[in-house]
Formats: C-alpha cells, sequence, structure tokens
C-alpha cells in the first residue's frame, strides 16, 4: 500500500515537471474551425503544389540550371519546409480541437519554424547579390557565381541558422512557465513562448536580440544596399527600354522581399506594442506571417518570369 502510494507520487511529480502549452486556433470562433479550415486547405494545397511544382520545374528543365533559378529552387525548398513545420499543428487544432502541446515539441518545431525563417531572409540576400551581379557585371556573371560558389552560400546560411537557433532553444530547456500557458498561435512562436515564463529570462532575451541582430539587422541592409547600387547602375543605361528591361528582372525579388519582411515585421510590432490587442489580430497576423509568402512566390515567379511562366504553362497544358 505505502509503495502503491510513493508510486502515485513519484507520478504525480513527474507528470507536473511535463510542461504542455495550449495552442490558440482563431480565438472567438471556435465553433466555425470547421468552415475556417476549408480556406486554410486551400492555401496549403496552393502552396505546396505551387512550390513542388517550382522546384519539379527547375530540376527538369536544363535551360534553368543557372544561379537565378538556383536560388529560387532554394526559396521553393524553404517555403515548402516552413509550411510543412506549422500546417500539422493548425490544422489538428482547426479539425479536431486539439490544442495542447510539450515543450520538447515546441523546441522541435521552433527550430523548423525559426530555421527555415532564417534560411529564408538568408536566401533572399543571396538572390539580391545575383541580381546585383546579373545588372552591375553582367560579363562576369557566370564567373562569380559558379556553382561551387552557390554550393557554399547555401552552406554558409545554412551554418548561420544553426548557429543561431540551437542555443536559443537549449535556452529554453531550464526555464520555468507560469500556470497560464496558453499561447497566442496555433503554433509555437519564440517571442510568443518566452513571454509566459516564470523564470528569469535575461539569456533567452539577450540571444534572441542577438539572433533578430544577425540576421534580419545584417540581411536587410544587404538587400537594400543591393538595391541602392543596382539603380544607381541602372541609371547609367543610355536607353529607356534598357533601363525597363534591367529593372523587369528585379520585380519578381521585390516582390518576394516585400511578402517576406512586412508580415514579419507587423507580427513583431503586433508582440511588441499590441498586447491591448484583440486576440484574434494577433492570430490572423500570424497566420499571415507564415502563410503569405510560401503562397505568393511561386505565383510572383510564375507571372514575372518569362521562363517559369513557360515552363509551367506547359507543364500544365502538356498532351
Amino acid at each position: 500500500m505505502l509503495q502503491m502510494q510513493d508510486n502515485r507520487e513519484f507520478l504525480s511529480n513527474f507528470t507536473s515537471k511535463l510542461t504542455t502549452f495550449l495552442l490558440t486556433g482563431i480565438p472567438g470562433l471556435e465553433s466555425a474551425h470547421g468552415w475556417i479550415s476549408i480556406p486554410f486547405c486551400c492555401l496549403y494545397a496552393t502552396t505546396l503544389s505551387g512550390n513542388s511544382m517550382i522546384l519539379f520545374i527547375i530540376v527538369t528543365q536544363h535551360s534553368l540550371h543557372e544561379p537565378m533559378y538556383y536560388f529560387l529552387s532554394m526559396l521553393s525548398a524553404t517555403d515548402l519546409g516552413l509550411t510543412v513545420s506549422t500546417m500539422s499543428t493548425t490544422l489538428r487544432i482547426l479539425w479536431f480541437h486539439a490544442n495542447e502541446i510539450s515543450l520538447d515539441l515546441c523546441i522541435v518545431q521552433m527550430f523548423f519554424l525559426h530555421g527555415f525563417t532564417f534560411i529564408e531572409s538568408g536566401v533572399l540576400v543571396a538572390m539580391a547579390f545575383d541580381r546585383y551581379v546579373a545588372i552591375c557585371n553582367p560579363l562576369r556573371y557566370t564567373i562569380i557565381l559558379t556553382n561551387s560558389r552557390i554550393i557554399q552560400m547555401g552552406f554558409l546560411v545554412m551554418m548561420r541558422t544553426l548557429l543561431l537557433i540551437v542555443p536559443l532553444l537549449l535556452l529554453l530547456k531550464p526555464v520555468s512557465f507560469c500556470k497560464r500557458k496558453a499561447l497566442s498561435h496555433s503554433y509555437c512562436y519564440h517571442p510568443d513562448v518566452i513571454k509566459l515564463a516564470c523564470s528569469d529570462t535575461w539569456a533567452n532575451s539577450i540571444c534572441g536580440l542577438v539572433d533578430l541582430i544577425l540576421t534580419t539587422g545584417v540581411d536587410t541592409p544587404c538587400i537594400v544596399l543591393s538595391y541602392v547600387l543596382i539603380i544607381r547602375s541602372v541609371f547609367t543605361i543610355a536607353s529607356s527600354e534598357g533601363r525597363h528591361k534591367a529593372f523587369s528582372t528585379c520585380v519578381s525579388h521585390i516582390g518576394a522581399v516585400a511578402v517576406f519582411y512586412i508580415p514579419m515585421f507587423s507580427l513583431s510590432l503586433v508582440h511588441r506594442y499590441g498586447r491591448s490587442a484583440p486576440k484574434v489580430v494577433h492570430a490572423m497576423m500570424a497566420n499571415v506571417y507564415l502563410l503569405l509568402p510560401p503562397v505568393l512566390n511561386p505565383i510572383i515567379y510564375s507571372v514575372k518570369t518569362k521562363q517559369i511562366r513557360k515552363s509551367v504553362l506547359s507543364l500544365l497544358f502538356a498532351k
């Protein structure tokens, strides 16, 4: 009898140490989650099919084996990873109202979510460099952007992501959390998780700030600098037709940068200054932040890039 009681106490203590969080769907519309899942499924289907098609076309079409399209394939692969990393928890909440997630699973999801976000930011910088070389130094384009150099750039983006994301998530393990463990989103987002901590999170905040500086703080000025140099170079072209042609090669990349950074900055501002905002605003901003880039990037590149557009149409309407 005494042994059974001790076992119960041990089990109780063990389970109490297991941290679980409650994910949030669309606050106030829980009864309509089934209907809300329909547009979500359509967006996920668009994302998965669109990015998979871009990848398939670039891999199979030898005419697209060029630096610009290699970077585009990296962008599509990253968008697929970003979508898959959060799709399971979002649909689970909308379909089954299953909103519990353990700390360990939360950390795993944040590893992929923030990891793919860091990678996408790095890929957008690489694509900006590609456009800079193509317009400002076209005669040396193939000499500068060789296959080995593209692989090196991809490796550096991956290494930077691992070096930044691993310490950030390891610092979460010793953190103790308050009894109220309801997150604002349908997935685990580091700033959202850290707000629920009861213990000191000074090291987590410093690490998060360093990560922000070394990703967005570095990547955004690099992209801006690339376009300043591109614009300066384009204005030296004598003919208006030549200037228009040069600018038109950048439209797709500018669109990809806009749909990535604008929702990300908006979500950060909501977390920092919008604490009094309705919960539904937080939920909608979080979903826009994750769904907008993967949905729109294949559409932007299919519409604005002639070679991709021709390949997509030939694939869709091939006899």
